[in-house]
């Protein structure tokens, strides 16, 4: 594919980044795309590796080589024809999947990956760009009625493939805009909203009716989880409405640091500080906005949500960030030979780690645990840490490491522990010992729960995981549904 010897003749063209002061002064995307010629070149760079792993490293497993091979020779519009037979939406991963094909590239055993996420990125904006993203409506209705709850990317992707399908769609969402985690939970320095609207705007047209600020089932007293349902529908209720529910909502249940002081003003969630943001720029109008300015700031968790916690409050204007991770820090570059075409453990350095240390404001802080929090008045003040290490296969605590760090806002960024339980609960589907709602992903019978006619996918099945895996999930659970629904499924698994 692409050029028998591109690999040997050219380098890897990484995207490239707007100036750090100017965006820093806006919550827009900052990426600069490859232009036509540099994504030629990128095409040309796939080779002829007889087994590509890239396809099997991708969670939708896209054609990789073949699209490469058609963007290498300059036929967009074929190439968008394959990227789109396998995953619905390739500006949201072009833009936010940490790519995992790339690492099981044949090349990177090494040298430098394709740059698969990058060419995907080129081909879909050059499709929207010239009007090649268009409806596609069934060609014939079903009349069966299916519920998916939870407008995600796992729900999106099962809406548009069960409404294609021919199946009356339609998808609830407790907020009052589409998108899930995707609306709320990723900056949108990092993926602008408009990608959301756009792809509505299509499901539209292709019949997937949209029930936003909705609530299906209840959420705990004091939940901190988003939530501008100004109305509620039972469980009960929409099993008796429609013929299949699926179920497709967030991990949305954070996971907390009890240790003392945690009661403390001052110390929030990840989740509760992002999506006000995100609120804000979409024009909402906030009493009380959580930000950073001025402050000085502890993200606690190394992760993507932490580094989008480290990137806002840069924004924001925060006297220091200091990002802890428990694990210890992980080599700059991995061991190939031991880990292709695995997801290698490494060093990861984001865009927003990168503006906060040009501001001179960012620390990072690795193999730490937080002790306690410590305040005044009720308001948090600092917080006590130990420096820990493996030992035996458990973190334990290093004497004489003890420290204290200033603080006026910390922000807990540690991953998410499983879906709103009251959810599944209402429902009455059975869980996995994660609490996830228990259902296989077989290629006969899978996705489906332990309650008749009720389905279960994405986050809310597999736990945390990338938007790329929940469009896969959204893509096989509709094939299953519609399988239920009509004895034999002609949608792509």
């Amino acid at each position: 594919m692409g050029k028998v010897t591109g690999f040997m003749e050219y380098e890897r063209i990484e995207e490239g980044y707007k100036p750090v002061p100017e965006r820093l002064k806006h919550y827009k995307e900052f990426v600069v795309t490859l232009d036509d010629a540099q994504a030629k070149v990128q095409g040309a760079r796939c080779m002829d590796c007889g087994t590509p792993f890239c396809n099997n490293g991708c969670p939708v497993n896209n054609i990789i080589p073949d699209f490469n091979d058609l963007v290498y020779h300059g036929d967009w519009k074929n190439a968008i024809t394959v990227l789109h037979s396998t995953n619905n939406f390739p500006e949201f991963t072009g833009r936010i999947c940490p790519a995992p094909c790339e690492a099981a590239c044949v090349i990177n055993v090494n040298g430098d990956a394709v740059g698969i996420k990058s060419i995907e990125h080129a081909i879909i904006d050059k499709a929207w760009e010239n009007g090649w993203v268009q409806p596609q409506p069934a060609k014939v209705k079903t009349g069966k009625k299916v519920a998916v709850v939870g407008s995600g990317p796992a729900g999106l992707a099962a809406a548009q493939q069960l409404a294609r399908a021919g199946h009356d769609v339609t998808l609830f969402e407790k907020n009052s805009r589409i998108g899930g985690l995707l609306r709320y939970g990723i900056p949108d320095f990092k993926f602008e909203k408009s990608h959301i609207d756009r792809r509505v705007a299509q499901m539209e047209a292709e019949g997937v009716v949209f029930k936003t600020s909705t609530l299906i089932g209840t959420l705990p007293e004091g939940s901190k989880v988003t939530n501008d349902a100004k109305t509620t529908i039972s469980a009960e209720q929409l099993k008796k409405d429609f013929d299949a529910v699926l179920l497709t909502g967030g991990s949305e249940q954070s996971r907390d640091l009890p240790v003392p002081g945690r009661d403390l003003d001052g110390i929030h969630f990840a989740m509760e500080f992002l999506p006000q943001q995100n609120k804000v720029n979409a024009g909402d109008k906030l009493k009380g906005q959580l930000r950073a300015d001025g402050k000085h700031v502890i993200v606690i968790g190394g992760g993507d949500t932490g580094s989008d916690c480290v990137g806002t409050s840069t924004r924001h204007g925060a006297i220091s960030v200091t990002q802890f991770e428990v694990m210890p820090q992980p080599p700059e570059q991995e061991n190939k030979p031991l880990v292709w075409p695995y997801w290698p453990l490494k060093l990861r350095t984001s865009s927003s780690h990168d503006e906060s240390a040009e501001k001179g404001i960012l620390a990072r802080e690795f193999a730490i645990s937080t002790k306690e929090f410590i305040g005044k008045n009720g308001k948090l003040t600092g917080l006590k840490t130990v420096g820990v290490e493996m030992k035996d296969g458990k973190l334990v605590e290093i004497a004489g490491t003890e420290k204290e760090y200033k603080a006026d806002l910390v922000l807990l960024a540690m991953g998410f522990v499983n879906p709103v339980a009251t959810v599944l609960d209402a429902f009455g589907v059975d869980k996995d010992a994660r609490g996830n709602a228990k259902a296989s992903d077989a290629f006969t019978g899978g996705y489906a729960t332990s309650v008749d006619k009720v389905f279960a996918a994405g986050d809310m099945r597999r736990g945390q995981s990338l938007v790329v895996w929940a469009i896969r999930e959204g893509r096989q659970a509709a094939r299953a549904v519609d399988e239920f629904l009509m004895g034999a499924s002609d949608l792509p698994r």
